[in-house]
């Protein structure tokens, strides 16, 4: 049996531009807390191999204090543990990679071309971007030799992907004779996939940076097991989570509503509030400061529309007239409160219809 941890895409000293100065510094530190994190989870759940598939550092401008973090947290791990540089974190000879910082239980990567190394309970290639691009798949021409040990594989590459970031046939993947191919460059985690024998994941990004990596990050507990079947659980690490949600303002007050909507959820996270429904000129400067406690960092955006008299064409001799008038003595005759709330909404998108609206309301 063996327990793989394989994370990818921890882009450490990211910028967190869209935070204020601050935040982005607190959001940095926590991001060397989360190495910690992941050092522990190899401990406790006693790693045999952990796969740290590229994009560790976010630039080659990496602080001290990043690269100490990084060095001491690797070097607890009473494991083997494998890096292979991404396009964010290329090996160059002037990289922080070639450093004299690392444990002897790292291995780091440092050629295009897959390398092996023969572990006894497993035998792991691996390879390294050298450049911020490689035009060529990981895996081009390369064939496992058949073992009675499980091949494993580390490396940044994208699947089917159309850019310049090691795209990776995925008959490469069905022809390599992998157990289990570890992949980093994609920040959602795809969950275990397979082509031909060989599995495949990407665990996704550890921590989110932005409104476009939703929800739980973390990594990947691969499990093979003597018959060389594979198994895959995703354990969420990450310290924050960003998220986007909605509230309808319509007839309410905007901040009873605000934090009706924000007390779903973790006030650890950062969030994005999408304000919408009909609601008079909106004071979002004032709005956020009433419900910035609600949430670590929140961003309120303002898509609602001026509040429309929804009856006052009732009375043509017109389709219009004629719905509003049949929309109107359904609702007198509704038999509760969420049967009305339910007509009038139809009533709203019936109107957007027949006055050729676009929005939704």
């Amino acid at each position: 049996m063996l327990h793989i941890l394989h994370a990818a895409d921890l882009h450490l000293d990211a910028p967190f531009a869209a935070l204020t100065a601050e935040q982005a510094r607190q959001r940095r530190s926590e991001q060397r807390l989360l190495l910690d994190a992941l050092a522990d989870t190899a401990i406790e759940r006693g790693a045999d191999l952990v796969l740290l598939a590229g994009d560790l550092l976010d630039s080659a401008q990496t602080y001290r204090e990043t690269a100490q973090a990084l060095a001491a947290a690797l070097g607890r791990i009473p494991a083997p543990v494998a890096i292979a540089p991404g396009n964010h974190d290329f090996y160059s000879p002037a990289s922080l990679y070639a450093a004299p910082i690392w444990p002897k239980n790292v291995v780091i990567f440092k050629d295009s071309r897959p390398q092996m190394i023969d572990l006894p309970n497993v035998t792991l290639y691996g390879t390294a971007f050298t450049g911020s691009f490689r035009d060529d798949s990981p895996l081009t021409g390369f064939a496992a030799p058949v073992g009675d040990k499980p091949s494993v594989m580390v490396c940044h590459g994208d699947v089917e992907g159309a850019g310049r970031y090691g795209s990776i046939p995925k008959e490469d993947i069905a022809q390599s004779g992998l157990s289990y191919l570890a992949l980093g460059h994609i920040h959602g985690c795809s969950g275990l996939r397979r082509e031909g024998d060989t599995h495949w994941a990407y665990p996704g990004c550890t921590e989110g940076r932005g409104f476009d990596e939703l929800g739980d990050k973390g990594a990947l507990w691969v499990t093979i097991d003597d018959d060389k079947r594979v198994t895959a659980e995703f354990l969420p690490l990450c310290r924050r989570r960003y998220e986007v949600l909605e509230c309808d303002l319509t007839g309410k007050d905007p901040a009873q509503a605000i934090s009706a909507a924000l007390s779903r959820g973790s006030g650890e996270d950062i969030c994005r509030l999408l304000l919408t429904g009909e609601a008079q000129t909106l004071d979002l400067p004032a709005l956020t400061r009433s419900a910035g406690s609600l949430r670590w960092a929140l961003t309120l955006r303002d898509h609602t529309r001026v509040p429309q008299n929804l009856w006052e064409r009732e009375g043509e001799d017109s389709l219009i007239g004629y719905f509003l008038r049949e929309m109107r003595s359904r609702i007198s005759s509704a038999a509760d409160e969420t049967q009305r709330a339910t007509l009038e909404r139809a009533v709203r998108y019936g109107l957007t219809a027949l006055e050729n609206g676009e929005d939704t309301p």
